[in-house]
């Protein structure tokens, strides 16, 4: 099974990427995606984004480019030799991302969004990969567009209430 940006998240406050995998009582199972992958619990105090609902900020103040696209971009121009060095300086990664993306906003990107793309594109690239993704992904797109950022909205936000509820029925239950 394909896995998808739906599937993927960041943590904060842990490197890489994990595939949420159940969710639980206390917060989500997930895998890292890793040469050596790590099962774990991300706790429900812990902030998580989707990939599938990160954008990109443009000039144009009303306008964001979903992640998947600018993975998309990159991997049309790029494909896996990033134009990076080793250790790249600021200017490396302005310049890799502006080829990409002319229209990105200079002054609400930073930096350090730009250090994650390419480490993330890495990884999804890796383990996810795009030919598969863009096969799975071309039919859904068009019968429904806006149902998966909804879709994952639902989720996080039941995810979020479930613990709450079933701690008011235990204090019903005690009492």
């Amino acid at each position: 099974m394909p896995i998808d940006l739906r599937q993927v998240a960041a943590i904060s406050g842990m490197n890489g990427l994990y595939r949420v995998v159940a969710p639980t009582r206390t917060g989500v199972i997930v895998e890292s995606l890793s040469d050596k992958p790590q099962r774990l619990v991300a706790q429900a105090r812990q902030r998580m984004s989707l990939l599938d609902e990160i954008s990109i900020y443009t000039t144009d103040e009303e306008t964001t480019v979903p992640l998947a696209e600018v993975f998309d971009r990159i991997n049309e121009k790029f494909g896996d030799n990033l134009p990076l060095s080793e250790k790249p300086a600021d200017s490396e990664y302005k310049a890799f991302l502006e080829a990409v993306m002319p229209d990105f906003d200079e002054e609400r990107v930073y930096v350090s969004d730009m250090k994650k793309l390419a480490n993330w594109y890495k990884i999804v690239k890796q383990h996810i990969g795009f030919k598969e993704a863009e096969k799975a992904e071309k039919p859904k797109k068009a019968e429904k567009a806006e149902k998966p950022a909804k879709a994952a909205k639902a989720e996080t936000e039941a995810t979020d209430a479930k613990p709450e509820a079933e701690e008011g029925k235990k204090a019903t239950k005690k009492k």
